[in-house]
């Protein structure tokens, strides 16, 4: 397995961060996320029985920094029972090579990331055109080839159950990414949407340095499909959410991610919907 395994060829080390960089946060006894520089990892699981997910593996060069919230949370030598990803972005997938090495367990992703997965297909570009800030000027500077996770990567079972997490279920969330999914548990209505919608404006330097929080559409700068990612924010608004740890930004619960989901939902073309960009098509995306 390790010697199909790699990194993207594009691989480095990205100079962004933020206020919350190096922090965690407990949202539930068994549902806990740390921010990587600018990105979110989730980890599920009750740290008193030591069965548990990692969700996600943040920037490239993230593994260090995983393996040391792992040992923190869970004890010496404690690995997860599964890895699983909402989607294979750089800031998303950055420590998982590394990791997968050392823990050997498996890794699942929806079917349609595959390619992205398996060294087969890039990403599309990120787009350094599209309305916004910053990081999207400097978009081209991200990695977009794609890892190679060999036979460690499996495939979501249809069912949308998740492996190794019985209440929860994965909802199709595509639009930033084709096989882009979200994680619900009905019990308490936690839901960790990924890039569906994020709570950051990520296309604003100082609002991503700050975490300052409002509910937002996906990245801009690498989000292709402007029509699937609107009918997804609807599918997450439906599921009524109580509390969310998106990909990026802070967690947000109660009236301020009910108001903020419906507002996003109502004005997703004025809110999320960039002016221009190589992946924006004015016709198809200004009606809903």
């Amino acid at each position: 397995m390790d010697k199909e395994m790699h990194e993207s060829r594009d691989n480095k080390f990205i100079p962004m961060t933020s206020t919350e960089s190096g922090t965690g946060q407990e949202v539930r006894n068994d549902a806990y996320y740390y921010t990587d520089q600018i990105a979110n990892i989730c980890f599920i699981g009750d740290p008193m029985d030591g069965n548990w997910v990692l969700i996600d593996a943040g920037l490239p060069t993230a593994a260090p920094e995983i393996k040391a919230v792992v040992e923190e949370r869970y004890g010496e030598h404690s690995k997860p029972a599964a890895i699983i990803l909402t989607h294979g972005h750089f800031d998303h997938v950055g420590g998982l090579v590394d990791l997968v090495k050392e823990w050997d367990v498996p890794v699942y992703a929806h079917e349609l990331e595959m390619p992205f997965l398996t060294g087969k297909e890039s990403y599309p570009e990120p787009d350094s055109t599209v309305e916004g800030g910053l990081l999207a000027k400097i978009s081209p500077m991200y990695p977009n080839e794609p890892i190679n996770l060999g036979d460690a990567i499996k495939p979501l079972p249809a069912d949308n159950s998740l492996p190794e997490m019985p209440d929860w279920k994965w909802v199709h969330t595509q639009g930033h990414s084709p096989g882009h999914v979200s994680f619900f548990r009905e019990e308490d209505a936690l839901l960790l949407s990924g890039d569906a919608f994020i709570t950051v404006r990520q296309d604003s330097f100082y609002n991503v340095l700050m975490q300052n929080e409002e509910v937002n559409g996906p990245p801009r700068y690498l989000t292709t499909d402007w029509q699937a990612a609107w009918d997804s924010v609807k599918k997450l608004a439906d599921l009524k959410p109580n509390i969310v740890v998106p990909g990026h930004g802070r967690a947000m619960e109660g009236k301020d991610l009910t108001d903020g989901l419906n507002k996003l939902v109502a004005e997703f073309d004025r809110l999320a919907i960039p002016d221009y960009g190589k992946y924006v098509d004015d016709g198809d995306n200004r009606t809903h």
